[in-house]
């Protein structure tokens, strides 16, 4: 995984910021990059799994660059949010999905009343991001995500199918023994057990079905008319093509535009990961797309 060096994180935190608590006592700090122009376009970025909104400072002021309002937040139990990992109450999706994300947007509208929100998502961020877009219509005006495809065992295909069903649900079976996943196989790092189970029930399954949630996601997803922009990466083993690919099958409904980033591409680190390196070429495409619709090259 990447990391913001020294300079980057010592001007991250100077960033104007405000903290959001949520409902069930969960506090984000969201840190803000606004825009010449009032009525720009306001993108807020969401983290993969494990990782820190200050590692995606780098495409916040490419974006920016852009002329677009930028926000960043990290995901509960991650970076600057309270409580930190390990000191949390256990949770899933659903709270991500249903507790935080609307108390996060209600903050950002606040900021930026009557201007259209996009969300960008990378891997695990990016799920978050589709799953809110489809189940709170009207919330935000379009959605990216990079890296964020489906962990379903059979997308990955034919030689990757044992490896995906036996390591992933094996992250599945230690974090509800454990009641956490402690790093290890695929994630590296600590994860909330919840988290990581019902990621490893989509990936059995197919479907979205964080525990405690009345909603149907997959019904939902199917159902979204959002525009979508969803960005694969040719060296990304953890979300292949092939994953996004289905992934986005899930959407009929939706306007989605798809960017695949391989070697014919201005961008020269295509990793899961390592991407955030060519941010300024990412940030360029995805601009164009949010501002004219633009199909990125």
């Amino acid at each position: 995984m990447t990391t913001a060096t020294p300079e980057s994180r010592s001007e991250f935190s100077t960033l104007d910021a405000t903290t959001v608590e949520t409902g069930d006592g969960v506090i984000f700090t969201l840190r803000w990059l606004p825009a010449e122009r009032a009525d720009a376009p306001v993108v807020l970025i969401l983290p993969a799994m494990a990782m820190k909104a200050k590692t995606y400072y780098a495409l916040a002021k490419a974006l920016h660059a852009q002329g677009l309002s930028v926000v960043t937040t990290d995901l509960r139990a991650q970076g600057e949010a309270r409580p930190a990992l390990g000191e949390h109450t256990d949770f899933g999706y659903r709270e991500m999905i249903e507790i935080d994300l609307p108390a996060i947007l209600t903050a950002v509208e606040q900021r930026f009343p009557d201007t259209p929100i996009h969300l960008f998502g990378h891997s695990l961020g990016g799920q978050l991001a589709l799953l809110f877009a489809a189940a709170e219509p009207g919330r935000v005006t379009g959605v990216t995500v990079i890296g964020t495809g489906t962990v379903f065992w059979w997308a990955f295909g034919p030689r990757r199918w044992y490896e995906a069903l036996s390591q992933i649900q094996w992250i599945g079976v230690k974090s509800r023994i454990k009641g956490f996943w402690p790093g290890g196989v695929l994630i590296p790092a600590p994860m909330p057990g919840g988290v990581m189970i019902d990621w490893s029930i989509h990936s059995l399954t197919s479907y979205y079905r964080p525990r405690g949630t009345g909603r149907r996601y997959n019904s939902l997803l199917a159902a979204m008319t959002l525009p979508v922009l969803a960005i694969s990466l040719s060296d990304d083993v953890l979300g292949p093509k092939s994953n996004v690919d289905f992934l986005v099958s899930r959407m009929p409904a939706a306007g989605v535009t798809q960017w695949h980033i391989d070697e014919n591409s201005p961008v020269e680190h295509r990793d899961h990961f390592m991407w955030v390196k060519d941010a300024t070429a990412i940030a360029a495409g995805v601009a164009a797309w949010i501002t004219t619709g633009a199909q990125p090259v």
